[in-house]
């Protein structure tokens, strides 16, 4: 009989939350034993989502890290930025592993995190054992470490997008614009003048200009893989989908490269990777053809006229870009099979 991992799952109301427990109900080697919310503590979840009825039938507890460790072996912080930050290092003193969904410990200097996020910062000593959860990226790093910081969604699908062409030198990444687009349920459940529906039913609006809190992050692991300081243009754009993201990126190329080799490369680069597909040539990925998977699909376009290179890479931003990621990480971890309670179908049409 195999001796399952049992997991806490705190923020569990959240859309995070729920797609965590939609792909850990079926996970061959996890046990849910606590589904946490701070605002919810006592009620069965099923009161909130009425999907979960018969599914998850414990009621939900509140954030106890003692009570959590008596219960688990492995907690997934799916929090909105702020509450991880004094959170996590109780859940780590108390012996857990952690996998954190928010984006309190991405940056590696506090003062960064503060000038973006307008919070204080996590102790540095946690900002620094803090991996980085780029699963196809770093993924080696983060076998048998008890506290992986998951990407945001954004940053998932450009660094996805980018860092092949970035560390083969095939682009001046000075000239790297990224505009981006998300589906509505990245903003949360909690309602707001932005994602009303009258407001965002046949819109389509911009965001942040310049100011999103994701664009350090982006910075901060390109510059990794370059090498040297990063600055980039990011435009996000709210669209008015549920699900998903595209990320759309401009890059002046060096030298000439033709799309054929760029599908090499990259197809060389994650070849190893299985959720990350490289479209032929003269194909490119749309929003509903990774939704509700944890795929990210990369499509290209080189302009000769131009010399300049175009990327397109789609996740769905509640999987790939939190839930699906989470798990993907949590199987790296543990040593198990990358792909394991995973391996779904995008939902179609």
């Amino acid at each position: 009989m195999v001796n399952k991992v049992k997991v806490a799952i705190v923020g569990s109301t959240g859309y995070g939350g729920v797609e965590l427990i939609r792909f850990l109900q079926h996970h061959p080697q996890v046990e849910i034993v606590s589904v946490i919310s701070s605002s919810s503590s006592g009620k069965p979840i099923s009161e909130g989502f009425p999907h979960l009825t018969n599914i998850v039938t414990q009621n939900l507890d509140g954030v106890h890290p003692a009570e959590i460790a008596a219960k688990a072996d492995l907690v997934f912080t799916a929090t909105p930025s702020g509450i991880s930050t004094e959170l996590v290092p109780q859940l780590l003193e108390v012996g857990l592993k952690v996998i954190d969904l928010s984006g309190d410990f991405r940056l590696k200097e506090g003062a960064t995190y503060e000038e973006w996020y307008k919070k204080p910062a996590a102790p540095e000593a946690y900002l620094e054992e803090a991996v980085y959860g780029l699963s196809e990226v770093y993924g080696d790093q983060v076998v048998d470490v008890r506290f992986i910081s998951n990407p945001g969604c954004y940053p998932t699908a450009t660094l996805l997008g980018l860092i092949p062409a970035v560390e083969a030198g095939w682009i001046d990444h000075r000239s790297i614009i990224i505009d981006a687009k998300s589906g509505v349920s990245g903003a949360g459940r909690g309602t707001s003048l932005m994602t009303h529906y009258a407001e965002i039913n046949e819109n389509f609006k911009a965001y942040k200009i310049n100011k999103h809190q994701h664009i350090p992050e982006i910075e901060q692991v390109l510059g990794n893989v370059a090498g040297e300081r990063v600055t980039v243009t990011f435009t996000t754009h709210l669209a008015p989908m549920t699900r998903g993201i595209m990320s759309t990126m401009y890059a002046t190329l060096k030298g000439a490269h033709s799309e054929a080799e760029l599908i090499e490369l990259y197809r060389n680069y994650y070849k190893d990777r299985p959720f990350v597909r490289v479209r032929d040539e003269g194909i490119w990925p749309s929003t509903k053809e990774v939704s509700g998977s944890n795929y990210c699909d990369i499509g290209f376009a080189v302009d000769s006229r131009t010399n300049r290179l175009t990327v397109i890479a789609v996740i769905d931003n509640v999987v790939k870009g939190a839930a699906g990621q989470a798990i993907q990480n949590m199987n790296l971890m543990m040593g198990w099979k990358e792909s394991l309670g995973l391996e779904m179908t995008p939902v179609y049409p």
